[in-house]
């Protein structure tokens, strides 16, 4: 019964894949986890920085940060590319690269240049194949991610805006949401302003005195808040990229198990009929003899 044993093989090659997919929808569960109770660890923090440094725009200090300033004239847009190391999480990198794609285009056609800032594999061989200019990029961050291998290659921009070579810095990263909702975002870094920073306007203005002097800790204050956006955001695309794979690899365990039950009523099938028709030959040679 050829027929019947090749079913055999296919039941059993889909038996196998689905191991697999089961084992991966576990250890995405478990990674899961993890990445939610960094990402929340670090919102508190990210969240008093920002309604700081908010104040702190609103305060109209004798000094005024780069970052604080629009810069006008480059003609050059920089763009913050999160994306994942990793592919089996469905269409979480499609998804913010699609919306990163038509950003670009946008920018390109008012006549800007662009600058690319890849952090995750996909992101950077995407960005190849479509021919943007990439100027860093960062790869293999792991599960945690570290802020000394984050800050490196985005100083990059950093240092291109404070020079007034670029005009804006966009961040483009996976929010997320809850375990099977995650949302592809494209936030403005720079320049920054009290209405990006917060949605709660201050019912009063806030006047503050600076030890040592306001240079000093202006540029520490929004170098950290800047910082803490960028790890935030990795953070929250890690928390999607784990949710994001357990989730396709439920789907893809069971459709296996869909496929496996048809491939057994065909084979069952097969095999009755086989049976029956083996039966009637008997049958029919009895009759005649």
């Amino acid at each position: 019964m050829a027929a019947g044993k090749e079913i055999r093989g296919k039941i059993k090659s889909v038996e196998n894949t689905k191991k697999i997919t089961k084992a991966m929808e576990m250890v995405a569960a478990s990674k899961m986890r993890k990445a939610q109770d960094r990402m929340r660890a670090a919102r508190p923090y990210s969240d008093t920085i920002r309604n700081i440094a908010a104040n702190l725009a609103e305060a109209n200090p004798e000094y005024v940060h780069p970052f604080l300033v629009t810069q006008e004239g480059a003609k050059r847009v920089g763009f913050i590319v999160v994306t994942t190391d990793k592919g089996l999480c469905g269409g979480l990198n499609t998804n913010i690269l699609r919306i990163t794609t038509n950003r670009l285009r946008e920018v390109e056609a008012a006549g800007n240049g662009i600058d690319v800032v890849a952090i995750g594999n996909k992101g950077f061989g995407y960005m190849n194949r479509i021919g943007a200019k990439i100027v860093s990029h960062v790869v293999q961050l792991g599960d945690t991610p570290h802020l000394d291998r984050l800050i490196g290659p985005v100083k990059i921009l950093l240092d291109a805006y404070q020079e007034g070579k670029l005009d804006a810095i966009y961040l483009c990263y996976t929010k997320f949401i809850n375990t099977m909702k995650q949302e592809p975002v494209i936030d403005q870094l720079l320049p920054l302003t009290s209405d990006r920073m917060t949605s709660d306007k201050p019912a009063h203005s806030w006047e503050y005195m600076y030890e040592p002097d306001a240079p000093s800790v202006i540029d520490e204050l929004l170098v950290r808040y800047v910082e803490a956006l960028i790890y935030q955001s990795v953070a929250e695309n890690i928390a999607s990229e784990q949710s994001a794979r357990m989730v396709a690899m439920k789907s893809a365990s069971d459709n296996a198990g869909n496929v496996i039950s048809e491939l057994k009523l065909v084979y069952n099938k097969t095999r009755q009929a086989a049976i029956t028709k083996e039966l009637s030959e008997i049958v029919a040679g009895a009759a005649a003899v």
